[in-house]
């Protein structure tokens, strides 16, 4: 048996529906200080200060470098690599 079932709502009234928050606000103010970051990075033709927006940062880089050589190390414990003793 199969049974299907259709709603037409709005996302808002399937939000309250479902009981879940109301976070319209919240994404407006987020946006709006995306934007005036971007703005300000517009405005004042300084293009590293509009670049931070988008690139990691060289803390970040550092720390997904050190997250690589961990996993590296880890997967590297268990292979043996031939050197020329063991290959004679």
């Amino acid at each position: 048996m199969k049974a299907t079932i259709e709603i037409d709502a709005t996302p808002q009234e399937m939000r309250q529906l479902f009981g879940l928050p109301d976070v319209q606000s919240l994404q407006q103010e987020a946006l709006e200080k995306v934007r005036e970051k971007i703005m300000a990075g517009i405005e004042s033709n300084d293009l590293s200060e509009l670049m931070k927006l988008y690139m990691p940062m060289p803390d970040q880089l550092s720390v997904m470098e050190g997250f690589q050589k961990t996993m590296w190390d880890a997967m590297m414990k268990g292979v043996t690599l031939p050197t020329e003793e063991n290959e004679k």
